[in-house]
């Protein structure tokens, strides 16, 4: 019976039963609406003082019914509706069936429809005559639900008042006028047996609240007005053959602010934009990376655990204040890149899992469906409309944020069936391997997609396997991906820089092995925020010795990183030598900048990136063979290594020598491939670094003396703990 499907929240099929209709008992037509807490509504034409006449009650709950004998085709109207608590006028919902339903079957035909078919959009309908309602549109998928109900501030958060429509394709739909950007919303949905969910925020929501409400915002993307077009169209080129040294940022803890009451508090993106974007720009960085930014419920998660994939976090502000992050780091040549999380999702009752009583997102067997690392939902990657909804969310990011990329977070975790798992708590797929077909699939598709649609933009993996062709192309049987973490580099060179100078000899294949594969992928060297937490300790940290040397091995180091082939990642912290890890609810250390060690470190990550990014020889042949050389990696006796970084487009190369001992190498012959004078353009042993300034000259004539293979060679004194990088100048 209607009434009690619409009293318990259980219509269905709302158009069918509600607004103006043929009248089944006559002639003309019938209008019906459905008004919980209404005591009296009165019928008008719209946009006309003329009434159509008070309203039947059909039933004391807030059923009405109005027979219109002399109307024969629809218009629209609008209700006078009496409450005990006041009165108000309403434009009613279930008159706008072909709003609501308008292209919602090609929701799901491109991944760019889902986010723009999904979702809740304010718009004008042209009602005729020069006449517009302002409204919303919503749509949500839940094809296993058995009703859906659009609850809000609007209607007080009940159930009852807003039944959505089913569609053919698994939707629910509704248009609701009157209202617009920056009203609150949820859905109310049963299962398949009628049983009352937790109220679900939207998985396409575009702004959401914090704690504890988690509603969804309607949003109105449309707004803004960007100025980063010069960015975008110099920045069409392949990413491959540019410099790219990146600063990791949590957004939340870089930089906080002190209340008058002595409350710290996160910079907001429009604070950010004053402070960190000037600060990146000063130290040289040419993008920033942001740990994930998409709405998620704790904190503590640093972004990885997101709900609202389509939402920037509203702990800093709104999507728009975002955008003005963005767009005032592109005015500033700062690329931005975002983590993306597509991996898994947490359980959290207003979220994704379970969303329609029915394992709609995830996988539902747990041995493919729980993480047991993160306690999380796992993506069905097989299911045609979670692979929208992703895809979907990435294009979302580059076409409304204009971000310059998107590194994908655990990307291991998708690839492997047992991932973390031990024996028989996993799924082999359907030849008994362990790779994951379907997220394989997934993650081509998504590189495809963006590389199709923008290409401009980059992808990165965090992957941390041997899985073959991660940066590889499609067509040439690979992921896709446009970058992949060196993850191998990284905990082989942390391993040997934290060793006792005095061992390293024994450990000299750590920091050489990198180059045996150091073009099986286009690489970034990560030293991200992975590294300076749980226990890690700092960068700083890390580095053996007393003061002065931990500060020297840690120069070394940094110097040694900018010159290997692969591209720069450092988390925020690191370039400035912090003492302690990283704590995501403090601040970084500023105060450190205060002595001298500290702004030294500074001072050399300034003058890396400047003559990374002004070298061709540091980045143009990343990716090949031919931009590397070495001179000497076998004087372990030593713990010397020496090479040659070359360009493509101009005869400057770069000669590299590092020296992980304490004991200064005097007379130090090098073999170098050109005759000439040769003059050192890096010195991390510098005294402005705070280093030693030990004496070892600043320019060297070649001399015809064979060494390392060479016809030419210098001679020079190698400071204790340094790298030193020279170029030939005449």
């Amino acid at each position: 019976m209607l009434i009690q499907q619409l009293q318990q929240a259980r219509c269905a099929n709302p158009f069918e039963e509600l607004g103006l209709m043929p009248d089944p008992d006559g002639k003309g037509m019938l209008l019906r609406v459905w008004l919980p807490n209404a005591v009296k509504v009165v019928a008008k034409e719209f946009g006309s003082e003329k009434s159509l006449g008070e309203m039947e009650v059909v039933h004391e709950d807030g059923l009405f019914e109005l027979a219109l004998p002399r109307r024969k085709k629809f218009f629209y109207y609008q209700l006078e509706v009496t409450t005990e608590s006041g009165e108000f006028t309403s434009v009613y919902p279930y008159q706008f069936q072909e709003v609501a339903n308008a292209e919602i079957g090609e929701a799901y035909s491109t991944p760019e429809n889902h986010y723009q078919r999904m979702g809740a959009h304010p718009m004008d309908v042209d009602i005729g005559g020069g006449k517009y309602i302002r409204g919303v549109r919503f749509a949500v998928y839940a094809p296993n639900a058995s009703s859906v109900s659009l609850i809000g501030e609007f209607n007080y958060w009940d159930g009852r008042c807003h039944p959505m429509q089913r569609t053919t394709n698994g939707c629910w739909v509704l248009f609701i006028p009157g209202i617009d950007a920056g009203y609150k919303y949820k859905y109310e949905i049963k299962d398949p047996l009628g049983n009352r969910l937790p109220h679900k925020a939207d998985p396409v929501g575009f702004y959401a609240e914090q704690y504890p409400s988690h509603s969804s915002v309607v949003y109105d993307h449309d707004a803004y007005q960007w100025n980063d077009q010069d960015w975008r169209e110099k920045n069409l080129d392949d990413k491959r053959f540019r410099p790219l040294s990146v600063y990791e940022v949590h957004l939340g803890s870089w930089r906080q602010k002190i209340e008058a009451d002595g409350r710290a508090r996160s910079l907001t993106y429009r604070e950010l934009a004053d402070y960190l974007i000037p600060y990146v720009k000063d130290l040289g960085f040419t993008h920033i990376e942001i740990l994930p930014v998409s709405e998620h419920p704790f904190s503590g998660s640093w972004g990885y655990q997101p709900v609202g994939l389509f939402a920037p976090t509203s702990r800093f502000g709104t999507p728009d204040d975002f955008k003005f992050f963005v767009d005032q780091c592109h005015q500033n040549d700062i690329g931005v890149i975002v983590d993306w999380v597509p991996a898994h999702f947490p359980e959290d009752s207003h979220g994704l899992a379970r969303f329609d009583g029915t394992h709609l997102y995830e996988y539902a067997d747990p041995r493919k469906g729980w993480h047991p690392d993160w306690n999380s939902c796992i993506y069905d990657f097989g299911r045609d409309h979670v692979r929208q909804f992703l895809i979907s969310n990435a294009l979302f990011w580059l076409e409304k944020f204009h971000v310059d990329g998107l590194r994908v977070d655990a990307v291991a975790s998708m690839l492997y069936l047992d991932y973390s798992r031990n024996a028989g708590e996993w799924i082999p797929n359907v030849d008994g391997g362990n790779h994951n077909y379907e997220a394989i699939s997934l993650l081509k598709w998504f590189n495809e997609e963006v590389y199709k649609k923008y290409p401009h933009a980059m992808t990165i993996a965090e992957e941390s396997t041997a899985f073959a062709g991660v940066s590889r192309p499609t067509f040439d049987g690979g992921l896709g991906f446009g970058f992949k973490w060196n993850m191998g580099w990284m905990h082989d060179s942390l391993h040997y820089i934290s060793k006792d100078p005095a061992y390293r000899k024994y450990h000299h294949g750590e920091l050489t092995f990198s180059m045996v594969y150091a073009y099986d992928e286009n690489f970034v060297l990560p030293l991200s925020h992975d590294e300076v937490v749980h226990g890690k300790g700092s960068i700083l940290r890390k580095m053996p010795g007393d003061e002065w040397q931990a500060a020297a091995n840690m120069r070394a180091y940094m110097a040694f990183m900018y010159a290997h082939p692969g591209k720069k990642l450092n988390f925020m912290g690191n370039e400035i030598g912090q003492s302690e890890e990283w704590n995501h609810d403090s601040s970084v250390q500023w105060h450190l900048l205060d002595y001298p060690k500290h702004s030294g470190i500074q001072n050399l990550f300034r003058d890396l990136n400047n003559c990374y990014r002004n070298t061709p020889a540091m980045y143009e042949l990343d990716t090949s063979h031919e931009g590397f050389e070495w001179i000497d990696h076998e004087d372990a006796d030593n713990s010397v290594v020496s090479f040659v970084r070359k360009a493509k487009t101009v005869d400057e190369d770069v000669i590299v020598i590092s020296n992980f001992t304490p004991i200064p190498r005097d007379d130090y012959r090098l073999g170098v491939n050109k005759p000439g004078v040769y003059q050192v353009i890096v010195n991390s042993d510098s005294e402005y670094y705070w280093g030693g300034n030990y004496e070892c000259g600043e320019t060297f004539d070649s001399e015809e003396t064979p060494w390392h293979g060479r016809e030419q060679s210098v001679v020079l004194n190698l400071p204790s703990l340094s790298t030193i990088y020279l170029k030939r100048v005449k």
